[in-house]
């Protein structure tokens, strides 16, 4: 009997190792097939002599033209989205684990709020600061958006937390009370604004990825993909204090350093994410609830598996975006939202139910 239980444990494994193999390939095919949809179609065949013109082999498949809408305008803004999905995916994973609540997202406890005022604190008085620009070069608008992220989550944080113990019910109330100010905030911000920064805003504002560029992409590298990378590392930790925090701290976790260091990584990723691309609301938390309901709730599966289906969602809504009202384009945030919102009001209602 204890075989055959081995042997049932080694098969589901497997089995859940080659679905996150087999959401890597999908991940792959959506972003291979967002490159040549567009206003400017550019076909597989094309597709695929660029890039091997890129590795070294040479092709006269495709024009100049062609060439430079894909590796200077799509490819960069779907690596992009790859990234920011995949950021805000894992982010909001983690987070629902660290406070064992299933309503916990990045939006909800103020770390995408507190990341888009200080990028627009960044945006419209950085001009004005001769250091801003010259010395923290393309690094500035991202950490102001992360040290923006960081205070909120912290001070939501310290608000919800008595004698050890987070109060859910408090840690989304001050969430809510920091969004609403950091709102309130950053509308006075724009009203320092010129007309130009105001429009740029509100289209900011509801998700935009079409100012991807590679410098954009390489900075999401270094600042959201190694995050990200180190938030999975803590799925062991993670899985401790699904059991509790006292549990936790039994089996030899310092549960304060867990803490800080999951809050910290999540406010890099979402901040950095919220500068490049302004506020996208749900990602963070409808992936993870996705996966867990495919996968359990073993953060070794779901860590990896929310950032692969963040960046798959992300990439697809991405691609809607810029075609159903083509040559014309929708802020992403908006698709998110009309995907999130009625999942959203659904997990409420289970959550209700399953409290009856």
């Amino acid at each position: 009997m204890i075989r055959t239980l081995q042997t049932n444990t080694i098969s589901k494994t497997t089995r859940q190792n080659r679905l996150l193999a087999g959401m890597a390939f999908s991940l792959m095919l959506v972003a291979l097939f967002s490159v040549t949809v567009g206003a400017f179609p550019i076909s597989w065949a094309n597709t695929v002599s660029i890039l091997l013109e890129q590795a070294g082999v040479a092709s006269l498949l495709h024009s100049p033209q062609e060439a430079n809408v894909l590796l200077h305008i799509r490819l960069p803004r779907v690596l992009l989205a790859i990234l920011v999905g995949g950021g805000l995916g894992v982010a909001g994973a983690a987070l629902q684990g660290l406070f064992r609540n299933p309503l916990v997202e990045p939006g909800l406890i103020g770390v995408s709020s507190g990341g888009a005022l200080f990028a627009v604190v960044f945006i419209v008085f950085g001009v004005h600061v001769p250091w801003a620009g010259g010395l923290l070069g393309n690094f500035g608008l991202p950490l102001f958006a992360f040290i923006g992220g960081l205070v909120n989550v912290l001070l939501v944080y310290r608000t919800a937390n008595s004698g050890g113990k987070t109060d859910i019910s408090l840690l989304i109330l001050a969430g809510v009370a920091l969004t609403a100010l950091s709102g309130a905030l950053i509308g006075l911000t724009i009203f320092y604004a010129d007309e130009a920064a105001l429009r740029n805003f509100t289209f900011w504002s509801l998700g935009d990825v079409s100012g991807a560029n590679w410098n954009k992409v390489r900075i999401a590298l270094l600042l959201i993909l190694i995050p990200a990378t180190l938030i999975v590392s803590q799925h062991r930790n993670l899985n401790a204090l699904s059991m509790g925090e006292n549990e936790a701290f039994h089996m030899g976790v310092n549960v304060q350093k867990v803490k800080f260091t999951i809050l910290f990584l999540s406010a890099l990723t979402v901040g950095v994410g919220v500068s490049m691309t302004g506020t996208i609301g749900f990602v963070g938390l409808i992936v993870p609830h996705l996966i867990r309901l495919k996968f359990g709730a073993d953060h070794r599966l779901v860590l990896p598996g929310s950032f692969l289906l963040g960046a798959g969602l992300l990439t697809v809504a991405d691609l809607i975006a810029r075609t159903i009202v083509m040559p014309a384009e929708l802020p992403i945030g908006i698709i998110t939202a009309i995907l999130g919102s009625p999942f959203f009001i659904w997990l409420i209602l289970n959550v209700k139910k399953n409290q009856i």
